[in-house]
């Protein structure tokens, strides 16, 4: 358990995005953050996604037919890649991500491009977050509470974007889901941000399968990076 501090504001948009049903339909989303501390088990499988990972690039550089990544070939950016592949082990722990195959689904984004699509698809949430909260804004909430915990304007914004079925998130009836990550690489965390929208006739089977929240009280897990 790393010895961080309380993040009550991304508890408070989590409990609001817990189970929120518009019409027939329900929005749900989380925010974890994550501190990258290195030892244990966590160490271990850092070492194997980086040798996982130069091996994909090896073959790469020997493949006549193929350029090499060059995204890969720095090693700045494969330790960025490890850190978010880590975060995504600890957001699925029953799921594995290859090295090789899950760098291919990471996009970098900036803070316009994140909230250009959370203001499209979370439009509906927004207009419910104000009218519960006196006209405030959930997206200035949103940044206000990243802020806090990983400081946004220092911070490296990523999308995860598989193919449909290599999404974990995508279960249960998912209509839509995006999963986020904003790494501070001074602060050494990571909050990731999923968020989807289920339709009416998953939402008592995506009940069922999904740990609740107050499973997971503690935001900040045990997250043995480098």
């Amino acid at each position: 358990m790393t010895d961080i501090i309380l993040l009550t504001p991304l508890n408070r948009i989590n409990i609001f995005l817990r189970h929120l049903t518009i019409e027939r339909r329900t929005i749900k989303g989380s925010l974890d953050a994550y501190s990258c501390k290195h030892a244990g088990t966590d160490k271990k499988l850092s070492l194997s996604l980086e040798n996982e990972l130069l091996d994909h690039l090896g073959k790469s550089l020997d493949t006549e037919s193929s350029s090499p990544d060059e995204y890969l070939i720095r090693r700045s950016s494969r330790k960025t890649l490890i850190y978010l592949l880590l975060t995504l082990h600890q957001m699925y722990p029953d799921c594995y991500f290859s090295a090789a195959r899950t760098h291919e689904f990471f996009t970098e984004e900036s803070w316009d491009s994140f909230k250009q699509i959370f203001d499209v698809y979370m439009l509906e949430a927004s207009q419910e977050w104000s009218r519960e909260n006196e006209g405030d804004s959930l997206p200035e909430t949103l940044h206000k509470a990243l802020d806090e915990v990983v400081k946004v304007s220092e911070c490296e914004i990523y999308s995860y974007n598989p193919n449909s079925d290599e999404d974990p998130f995508l279960e249960g009836g998912a209509i839509w889901s995006y999963n986020f990550f904003f790494y501070n690489k001074k602060l050494k965390r990571v909050v990731s941000f999923r968020f989807g929208c289920l339709s009416a006739v998953a939402i008592k089977e995506f009940q069922l399968g999904e740990p609740s929240l107050e499973e997971d009280e503690d935001i900040f897990d045990d997250m043995d990076i480098w």
